[in-house]
């Protein structure tokens, strides 16, 4: 399916004001696809954060979507921690002497839920759109870039968050995590078998992985399932016999495997990235007869996290020895100290918020951003185009070492054709130990050159 790209592009050359901006060539390095239609639709279900008294500036608008209550991928946590962490810089004088506003909308996990997410966004007059999930950037992207508003540190599970020139990704979202994932299983498994959902968004994952496994020239099987299912027991039972098959099965010749390889010795793997719906398929797999095949579980975050293994059974769960890929350090990192402290003095009990989900981390990462950014304005009147600027002129941000020092300069992009704006190609390593994710190599591994490998496999 063609899809277009919106990327790069130097910020002197666009068009100035809040109105659209031109269309460029398509495959031009650095083109801008910019939307020509925004509207101001209303939307319900928006919360906003009671202000703080007192004169001064005026308040900071922003928002932050996600989906709830939905039968695919919800992600509650990332309006609840907008919100604490509204109530949080607001009981401290705000941001920069500014009352933060915090305004939220569930995306419904739908195109046109996403778009008035954005619309609303837009009649609101944000200045920028924080830490929120979608995969439906083709509909939120376009309302957002017509009237100029930055979209700061989404999930990444949309592919037009790493083309839009107004998208500020704070981690290398899905494709850092498949292309990553398969170099952790590289080393480990015999041969995987892919589970993913049978979608747009799912076709592009086996390419992503297959780029890791290539280090290891680890045969797989892409076994596609739906996005919503209540039952799994059909792509278990497929997945569990390709991926235990004996060297030179289903997989084929060609795989390296045979006596005296080694092969037989290593666990085939099944990993899945199905979402919320990770946890339905690891149940039926869990339910399937016992057979004499070596098989370990592995995914990747955001489809397994550690709330999952929690409800799953945490050390007598169907987790425990998996292989997790992360963007992030594990949540018993002392460097996530001060999010937990203030998810505890300002969540107020909401269990949303639990300081292990990466979209809540993934959410304090981004409003960290917004903090730097409307600090380096210096008191100046902030308006989204300003906090453009100040990302696109390279603005540096730290995050305690929670992903390394974030900046989205034209020559801090990875640059790659369908992931350009990418600035943090890294991704740690996690498993499963007693119940907990903890670290399987220390430090983060940078995936880039097999970012750039997986360009190769789309044909």
């Amino acid at each position: 399916m063609t899809r277009s790209r919106r990327t790069t592009f130097p910020r002197s050359l666009r068009p100035s004001g809040n109105g659209p901006r031109a269309r460029a060539p398509r495959g031009v390095p650095g083109a801008v696809l910019a939307a020509s239609v925004a509207g101001a639709l209303a939307v319900s279900g928006c919360g906003v954060v009671p202000g703080m008294g007192g004169g001064g500036p005026g308040p900071l608008k922003v928002m932050t979507f996600a989906p709830e209550k939905t039968q695919a991928t919800n992600m509650p946590g990332m309006p609840a921690m907008a919100h604490a962490y509204a109530r949080w810089v607001n009981s401290r004088g705000g941001l920069d002497g500014r009352r933060l506003q915090v305004i939220t909308c569930n995306e419904r996990n739908t195109a046109k839920g996403a778009s008035d997410c954005a619309r609303q966004a837009v009649r609101e007059e944000a200045v920028a759109v924080v830490g929120s999930y979608s995969q439906h950037g083709d509909a939120f992207l376009p309302p957002l870039e017509a009237a100029g508003i930055p979209f700061i540190g989404g999930f990444g599970i949309s592919d037009e968050e790493f083309d839009s020139y107004l998208s500020y990704p704070v981690n290398g979202g899905q494709p850092a995590l498949l292309a990553g994932h398969g170099i952790q299983l590289a080393d480990v498994c015999r041969r995987v078998a892919l589970v993913r959902p049978d979608s747009i968004t799912g076709d592009r994952l086996p390419r992503l992985l297959n780029a890791g496994l290539a280090e290891g020239d680890t045969p797989t099987t892409d076994v596609l399932a739906p996005e919503d299912a209540t039952d799994y027991t059909e792509a278990a039972r497929r997945a569990r016999a390709e991926a235990g098959a004996p060297p030179g099965g289903p997989a084929g010749p060609g795989s390296g495997a045979g006596p005296g390889s080694g092969e037989e010795e290593r666990p085939g793997c099944v990993t899945a990235a199905l979402g919320d719906r990770t946890e339905t398929f690891f149940d039926s797999f869990r339910r399937l007869p016992d057979d004499e095949a070596r098989v370990r579980v592995s995914s990747v975050l955001g489809s397994v996290g550690q709330p999952l293994i929690n409800r799953t059974g945490g050390r007598n769960g169907p987790f425990e020895g998996a292989f997790v890929t992360g963007w992030y350090p594990d949540s018993g990192d002392e460097r996530w100290a001060g999010m937990k402290r203030v998810i505890d003095e300002h969540a107020f009990g909401d269990n949303r918020v639990d300081p292990a989900d990466p979209g809540v981390q993934t959410t304090w990462i981004a409003y960290t951003v917004l903090r730097t950014v409307v600090e380096s304005l210096d008191g100046d009147e902030i308006t989204a185009r300003r906090v453009a600027d100040a990302l696109d002129d390279g603005v540096r941000v730290t995050t305690g070492g929670l992903t390394p020092e974030l900046r989205w300069e034209y020559r801090d992009m990875l640059g790659i054709p369908g992931f350009p704006r990418i600035v943090n190609p890294r991704v740690t390593f996690q498993e499963v130990r007693d119940g907990r994710l903890v670290a399987q190599r220390e430090g983060f591994v940078d995936v880039s050159e097999t970012l750039t490998d997986s360009v190769s496999l789309v044909n």
